[in-house]
């Protein structure tokens, strides 16, 4: 999401005559968007800004800004302990980036942090989409009502907010004329997506059904679910829609119905089970990716064995895991941690356990042929990359024809995070 909104940005403060440069040593704007997710995150944003203020020592200080989710919980707080920072802008008010930027005042400090997500995204939607990758990010829904105990999103993306349908498929088609052949819907929680529009209700079944009419479009995925709104018609979309990825990252967090009651998270394990049952029942090519907090407070061994149990089910062949990381304003900050060396051991032994069947997927896929989306050319090398169904990384020799097409690679090798492999020039010469 920070990537969509970063490009809106872009788009944004062109109209004041503003450009995205890579000479960060002579840039007029120094713009930070930052995540709030984890406190290594919120570190890093000083670290950078320290740096800033070494490279520009001895030349015309450029205007500062730290602007998203860390700007948004951290606010002016950020500015009395950097005071190098000019500005501080939470997501939901990069509509008024532009004329803060052009009334600057040297001697005064900014700070907008208002939740006005309907205004921002009236005021972008008026403002073309130039983004022109193969595979691009489109935001549909934005904040949180769930309010997990260890979450610190309601707090700097504010309420559920689902965008106008219209202005989506609007967007969507924008993106395709700019070369897109790959969307992957946003949201914090995605598939909460409810836009009402008189007497209809539309969902995300609803978008990538219509996305599924957009002839150039190749592929459709979205990021990030709650299985609290895995919905039948949801489900049912990866049966009927034609360009639906059989892919789907939902995060559980937690393999133990203790735990996850202590998140708050209003799902239980079964639950989760029972959605993945659904799905594979409907389409037995789907697989799942997942979110793991490893050492959340009032862990036991025998909650985290429920959380191995259940990596041993699924076998998630991509998933991300961490060590819990209290966030200041949360729940889940005012309980008492548990020891961070079991903890840390925990985490070594998922994730041993997640790459084994990450590999496992992976070395079935050699001297098979698979579909990849191609998406560039790597720099300085004769070799090109793109994604196959699931979301891997796949590199291969190629030609820049292929460059946003569909084609089938042959894998010869791999390894945990990326196929390798070549154009297997018979299989698409038959497709064709």
């Amino acid at each position: 999401m920070n990537e969509y909104d970063t490009n809106r940005i872009y788009d944004t403060v062109k109209n004041i005559g503003y450009f995205k440069t890579n000479d960060h040593l002579n840039a007029d704007c120094y713009l930070l968007n930052t995540c709030h997710i984890r406190d290594k995150s919120k570190e890093k944003v000083f670290d950078e800004i320290g740096r800033v203020r070494k490279n520009y020592k001895n030349k015309r200080k450029p205007i500062v800004i730290v602007s998203g989710c860390v700007a948004q919980a951290e606010s002016c707080e950020m500015i009395k302990r950097e005071p190098y920072i000019d500005i501080v802008i939470g997501p939901q008010s990069y509509h008024k980036i532009n004329k803060i930027i052009e009334n600057f005042n040297s001697k005064k400090k900014y700070e907008l942090t208002e939740f006005e997500t309907e205004d921002k995204f009236n005021y972008l939607d008026k403002i073309k989409n130039s983004y022109s990758k193969i595979s691009s990010f489109l935001t549909i829904q934005e904040g949180c009502d769930k309010f997990c105990s260890f979450c610190v999103v309601p707090y700097t993306r504010g309420p559920e907010y689902s965008r106008p349908f219209k202005r989506i498929i609007e967007e969507a088609e924008n993106l395709v004329k700019n070369g897109t052949r790959e969307i992957i819907l946003l949201g914090q929680n995605v598939n909460a997506y409810l836009y009402k529009d008189n007497e209809k209700n539309f969902k995300l079944s609803d978008l990538i059904l219509e996305l599924d009419k957009i002839k150039e479009l190749k592929r459709i995925r979205y990021t990030t679910s709650h299985p609290k709104d895995m919905t039948e018609d949801l489900i049912e979309c990866y049966s009927s829609s034609k360009k639906l990825m059989p892919f789907i990252h939902l995060p559980i967090q937690s393999g133990s119905n203790k735990i996850l009651k202590l998140m708050n998270r209003n799902h239980k394990v079964e639950k989760y089970l029972e959605i993945y049952k659904l799905i594979k029942k409907i389409n037995n090519n789907v697989e799942f990716s997942s979110d793991f907090i490893v050492g959340y407070p009032g862990e036991t061994d025998s909650d985290f064995n429920d959380t191995l149990n259940l990596v041993k089910e699924i076998k998630f062949i991509n998933s991300y895991s961490f060590i819990f990381s209290a966030r200041p304003g949360t729940p889940a900050s005012k309980l008492k941690p548990i020891d961070q060396e079991v903890a840390k051991k925990r985490l070594i032994l998922i994730q041993s356990n997640l790459e084994s069947h990450q590999l496992k997927k992976n070395e079935s896929l050699i001297d098979s042929s698979i579909e990849v989306l191609v998406e560039n050319k790597l720099q300085n090398q004769n070799k090109y990359f793109g994604r196959n169904l699931f979301l891997n990384s796949v590199i291969f020799d190629g030609e820049d024809k292929y460059v946003g097409k569909l084609v089938y690679v042959k894998i010869k090798n791999i390894n945990r995070n990326t196929l390798f492999g070549k154009i297997d020039e018979n299989k698409n010469m038959r497709a064709a």
